[in-house]
């Protein structure tokens, strides 16, 4: 197994709550699909962005999470697959995206900046090479802030620091899942 960096300097966090239910703009949560964890999980290691934070405050779907974690981490998951175990051993439950920032400021000494992602413009979008650069350059950590349902709420859109631009395909439909954004845009920013 290959070990992670002593201190994160890009970490990921897929948010559950606060995010936009639907295309009325409902405030509220979103369910935890277990296959965005596994799936994200190897994402982020495969581009060594660390740690993965999934935030919900909802306990029934933090318990669906430590369920699958301890499955792989603790259990034969873990035995019968242990690349998805090395993936998996760097999730983190947080309650909200405040406590994912607090989580990520302790392990990397610094408070975090956060970058927001959307399938819309954003005033305060910075492309993929200016960030890439940015967050190398850094003393500071970053957080990657992926909404769920129909993406960041206003609250949690207004702790970023800056915006990634929205991924476009050839049409007008603009409809990723998140699980494809994710790959796309860390390959944008880390691939080789």
């Amino acid at each position: 197994m290959t070990s992670a960096p002593e201190r994160p300097r890009v970490a990921l966090a897929l948010v559950h709550h606060p995010v936009l239910r639907d295309r009325a703009g409902t405030v509220g949560s979103t369910s935890v699909t277990p296959l965005n964890v596994h799936d994200l999980a190897r994402a982020a290691r495969t581009y060594g962005v660390w740690p993965f934070y999934v935030v919900t405050p909802l306990a029934s779907q933090q318990a669906l999470i430590g369920r699958i974690l301890r499955h792989y981490l603790e259990g034969y998951g873990g035995e019968a697959n242990p690349t998805r175990a090395e993936a998996l051993r760097d999730v983190v439950l947080a309650g909200s995206i405040n406590e994912a920032l607090d989580d990520l400021c302790r392990r990397a000494g610094a408070y975090p900046l956060a970058a927001g992602t959307a399938a819309r413009d954003n005033a305060r979008s910075v492309d993929y090479p200016t960030f890439a650069a940015r967050a190398s350059a850094s003393d500071r950590p970053w957080i990657l802030l992926f909404g769920t349902g129909w993406g960041l709420a206003p609250e949690a859109a207004a702790q970023c620091d800056v915006f990634l631009p929205p991924l476009r395909g050839p049409g007008a439909f603009n409809h990723l899942p998140v699980r494809s954004a994710v790959a796309i845009i860390l390959d944008r920013l880390f691939g080789k």
